[in-house]
């Protein structure tokens, strides 16, 4: 079956109105609906060979649905959400200010689309609210590494994430560290990201061409379950992560993301709102966010794939067909 008619025929079956007698016994018809939806995952899921994850819960909390609940995966960029979470408790504490002014250390400039290659002299200065902007839309290494640092580091991000009650979730690195990792460069030793990744290439050649890093992908480092992201997702969105200023401003800065265009979005109607962040690293592929329906309503939605060898257009297409048919979904849900 082609895949656009499998997303028809899946969003048909979760559009079929209830039978009007259930047996006795039977599950509840929100218990078939997830069963059917985490079902779909499932089917979508072995468009790739590596492994996906998934959770999606309507914005009010109600029952969770799940493909690999419980594993943990790769976080890759994703984890820019928690150090946000981090940076706004220090902003409503009146620790920082959006406005404040902070000095880039050309010693932090980490390889992506973003201050590294815009602007590779010395002589960077950004407001907080701009390496947000940066690290949140763009993806960008370098803002995100800058702001790790005014979080008081890894540990105090994941400190963060367990005073919101998450437990499935954790941050041990900068992005610098984590891209070490993936790449397995073992103890970076010169001054800069750009010189320790030369370094690595020039003593293994094939670390550029190399497959799926299984130990990576199984790391409990730097790694979150789909039901972590997800419940991280809607702590923020129901305004208890942070204040209702700050809680605004991170979901505005993700709603104007600008990577992933192919992942949640990929299939959705072209103005739906999707407040997103994306992670790419290796065979990591990921995308989470909070989606608004028509009508207002809205659904947190986490999907990862790690150990993917088929490319880029796999991962995204596994990561569209999820997403549009939990939209579906959430469509016909009361």
């Amino acid at each position: 079956m082609r895949r656009a008619s499998l997303v028809a025929f899946f969003s048909a079956v979760l559009l079929a109105s209830a039978p009007v007698a259930a047996p006795v016994l039977a599950a509840p018809a929100a218990a078939t609906a997830e069963s059917r939806l985490s079902d779909a995952f499932k089917l979508f899921a072995e468009q790739t060979d590596g492994t996906v994850g998934v959770a999606v819960q309507a914005g009010d909390g109600k029952a969770m649905a799940t493909l690999n609940a419980g594993t943990t995966f790769p976080m890759a960029s994703t984890f820019k959400i928690a150090v946000a979470g981090k940076i706004f408790e220090r902003i409503d504490k009146g620790e920082l200010t959006l406005e404040q002014m902070v000095t880039v250390d050309p010693k932090l400039l980490v390889g992506s689309y973003g201050m590294a290659i815009q602007t590779p002299h010395p002589g960077i200065a950004l407001s907080v609210y701009n390496l947000l902007e940066f690290m949140l839309t763009q993806s960008d290494n370098t803002s995100t590494d800058v702001l790790v640092q005014l979080a008081g580091g890894p540990a105090a991000v994941t400190a963060w994430l367990r005073a919101q009650g998450i437990s499935g979730q954790r941050v041990d690195s900068d992005t610098a560290h984590l891209i070490y990792r993936a790449m397995g460069i073992e103890n970076p030793s010169l001054p800069t990201f750009k010189e320790n990744v030369e370094a690595a290439y020039k003593a293994d050649p094939a670390l550029r061409d190399r497959g799926p890093n299984v130990p990576f992908n199984a790391d409990p480092r730097d790694a979150s379950t789909p039901e972590a992201m997800v419940q991280l997702l809607l702590r923020i969105h129901s305004g208890k992560a942070m204040s209702a200023k700050s809680t605004g401003t991170l979901i505005g800065i993700m709603e104007r993301c600008r990577t992933g265009e192919k992942r949640l979005k990929g299939l959705l109607p072209s103005d739906t709102v999707v407040a997103h962040k994306t992670g790419t690293l290796s065979s990591v592929a990921n995308d989470v966010g909070i989606v608004t329906l028509p009508g207002g309503r809205q659904f947190a939605i986490a999907v990862f794939v790690k150990g993917d060898t088929k490319g880029t257009a796999t991962q995204d297409k596994v990561i569209a067909d999820i997403a549009r048919v939990a939209y579906d979904h959430f469509l016909t849900v009361n």
